[in-house]
């Protein structure tokens, strides 16, 4: 593990004609890239210098430069590094960090870990905010996934340093603007934990014109209704001699050791090795002395005191907070009352979104569960520029995000037992998507099972065989919903941003078009979706033909699918019509859809008739989810044919009836299926050492 300076760092007392703000844009790019100057931690001297940091070093490469390219873009299923670096890491770096600048008589000081190496062109900026223990370091399970789209820079407060924490501002603050003037239409984000998110609060409340964009993790604001003040006094009551066990006394505030110890803890099917999660336990728990040296008592005191003056000062200038902030909040952090000062902050910020993690504890950015470059991107926070672009500025989804997806869980794949088979040239059907062209764009249209389950096995079974991102063109609402619907609309909504849902209209249509892309779209939309009693498989098209008209604008290739199996799986209860008879069912369904647009209205027939609603079901005994993806349509070399309204109807007429003669294939076969039954397939798999890739299906 390592951990190299970016650029210099000014004491308490600097003002703008520091070192650091003389320096110009090329001085300044270059120094993210190079260690100016290289010191071992691992018992080798330092170089000091008056008000300048050049120092911290690697333990892998020495910090040369890489000759690698820079990256343009990342490829679906990139390797985020998640689980490589754990609580292990970070104490022997704190160690270190803190025994190298114990010492040295500088102030607080900015250091980019050697664990991000060279992030994507053109990425933004992202500074981190440490809490009490101020090393810097408490990123350091998330490094290597946010290296890949940040230049990271971390703040580091020496042990000995006792910067006001007015001081502390002006130096986030003065790194703030030299960033700002270097990119000034690029957003600045401040990833602060505990006192940190404080001290993120504090700068963003005295630059509100700046694009600066907070990510809060369990926010100290909070400290007045905190569990720090029982602990203060017991501390004072402790004789110094005993202050080593002062970690260990208090170990159930600080974090779940648990989670901590599952970061890098995979079994089969993804789920922990309880015998790996033993040994990361074993190994851990003796690492809370090392806490001692990071933080001795003498400066543990002045960070609480500095703390407490802190969160009045942040506190008090909250109405003044301009920036887009997320917040994310622990469900059992002992320490502070995280996911209440979650709700608060979000009621007295006007762009704030939260993200409460229930199972975690105090110690959320070292705790497994949480992935920060996911909340981010969940919540639409990356960006390039002043505003964000759904196109360029998402970011496929990583190998991590991929394996911890509850739909990748193995009991889900088991339970829908996805099987899917493709069309050749040659009209020959094969297990697989084989039969899929490998070059976009490819237009991918089909019909929709109740509530859209059949949309997640086909996007993952994509990423799965061909690593290809699918975007799904889905309904506006998934990305907007009241807040009172959070609860509900939030894991869905997530995950569909994560995985490349993209909102239905012409213009996001022809721009995924126009990029090559891979696009899934249901004609019938939430008429389909949400149908009625009866309805199941029946098609519910628009009589226009404006998708058809599109695709052979850029000469995409049109794939028809068909899917079935929702029969097998669920049965529907109360549909929409019978909803309107109930009065308070029918109060919800108006209240759900009151201020919405049908995106349809217009349209005439059974498809403007798409009020949102949920249809309540009960689930079956499950049999399985088949999809047939039909011969591909070529239509490259057919763009003067744009006009000829008989050509457009024709091939509209063919699509259609490829996905109904897909339908009735698949209703037809899956009788043959000796696996259609998931207790089967359950067998079959432990049979099989847990391999879901290959449970048979029937003989195409």
């Amino acid at each position: 593990m390592s951990l190299l300076v970016s650029n210099s760092s000014v004491s308490s007392s600097s003002s703008s004609s520091s070192p650091f703000l003389s320096q110009d844009k090329t001085h300044r790019l270059h120094s993210r890239d190079l260690v100016r100057s290289i010191v071992k931690i691992n018992g080798a001297s330092c170089v000091n210098r008056k008000n300048t940091v050049v120092s911290l070093a690697s333990y892998e490469n020495g910090g040369k430069k890489s000759s690698q390219n820079t990256p343009e873009k990342l490829e679906p299923l990139w390797d985020d590094g998640y689980g490589t670096q754990t609580m292990k890491d970070y104490t022997k770096i704190a160690i270190d960090l803190s025994r190298l600048t114990s010492n040295d008589g500088g102030p607080p000081r900015w250091f980019c870990p050697v664990a991000c190496n060279r992030p994507l062109k053109d990425s933004p900026v992202l500074m981190y905010l440490p809490g009490l223990e101020g090393t810097g370091t408490g990123l350091v399970v998330h490094e290597k996934a946010l290296g890949k789209v940040f230049h990271v820079q971390c703040l580091h407060i020496p042990s000995h340093d006792r910067t006001p924490f007015e001081g502390l501002i002006k130096i986030v603050e003065e790194s703030v603007k030299i960033e700002q003037n270097l990119f000034p239409n690029k957003p600045i984000y401040l990833l602060g934990e505990s006192f940190g998110a404080i001290l993120a609060l504090a700068v963003a409340s005295r630059n509100p014109t700046i694009d600066l964009i907070l990510i809060l993790a369990n926010s100290a604001t909070s400290y007045e209704r905190s569990s720090l003040h029982p602990l203060v006094g017991f501390m004072k009551t402790l004789p110094v001699e005993h202050y080593g066990s002062f970690p260990y006394l208090t170990s159930f505030l600080l974090g779940d050791f648990v989670k901590m110890a599952m970061v890098n803890t995979n079994g089969p099917n993804h789920l922990p090795s309880f015998g790996q999660l033993i040994g990361n336990l074993t190994e851990d728990i003796p690492l809370l002395s090392a806490m001692t040296t990071i933080i001795p008592r003498d400066t543990l005191d002045w960070r609480i005191k500095l703390l407490e003056s802190a969160a009045g000062y942040a506190n008090s200038r909250l109405h003044t907070i301009k920036a887009q902030v997320l917040i994310l909040a622990s469900g059992k952090d002992n320490l502070l009352p995280s996911k209440d000062e979650a709700q608060r902050l979000s009621r007295l910020l006007p762009h704030c979104d939260i993200r409460v993690f229930e199972e975690n504890g105090h110690t959320i950015l070292m705790e497994n569960g949480v992935n920060v470059l996911s909340a981010i991107k969940a919540t639409q926070l990356y960006r390039h520029s002043s505003k964000f672009d759904i196109f360029r500025d998402f970011l496929p989804p990583s190998m991590t995000e991929f394996k911890t997806l509850p739909m990748e869980a193995w009991w889900y794949r088991l339970y829908m037992g996805a099987s899917m088979f493709s069309t050749m040239e040659d009209g020959k059907i094969v297990r697989g998507l084989s039969g899929v062209p490998d070059e976009g764009p490819v237009l991918i249209v089909g019909n929709h099972l109740l509530w859209g389950v059949d949309v997640f096995s086909i996007v993952l079974e994509f990423l799965r065989e061909k690593k290809t991102m699918i975007h799904g063109l889905a309904h506006p609402q998934i990305f907007e919903f009241d807040k009172k619907y959070e609860y509900l609309m939030i894991p869905y909504s997530d995950i569909m941003k994560l995985f490349g849902a993209i909102p239905v209209s012409g213009r996001n249509f022809f721009k995924l078009l126009a990029r090559n892309s891979y696009t899934l779209l249901y004609p019938g939309g939430a008429r389909e979706a949400l149908h009625r009693k009866g309805e199941g498989c029946k098609l519910f098209w628009p009589d226009k033909q404006e998708f058809v008209r599109m695709a052979v604008k850029f000469g995409a290739t049109i794939v028809p699918f068909g899917v079935v199996g929702e029969d097998d799986m669920s049965e529907l209860l109360i549909d929409y019509n019978e909803m309107k008879k109930i009065p308070f069912l029918d109060q919800m369904v108006n209240e759900f859809n009151q201020g919405r647009t049908n995106l349809r209205a217009g349209m005439g027939g059974e498809i403007a008739k798409q009020p949102l609603h949920f249809p309540i079901f009960l689930p079956k005994l499950p049999g399985r989810l088949y999809a047939m993806f039909g011969k591909p349509i070529r239509t490259k070399g057919k763009e003067n044919m744009l006009d000829d309204k008989d050509y457009i109807q024709d091939l509209y007429l063919q699509i259609k009836c490829d996905v109904e003669k897909n339908m009735a294939y698949l209703f037809k076969k899956r009788d043959d299926d000796p696996y259609r039954s998931v207790i089967r397939r359950f067998v079959w798999q432990q049979m099989n050492n847990g391999d879901l890739d290959r449970i048979p299906s029937f003989d195409p």
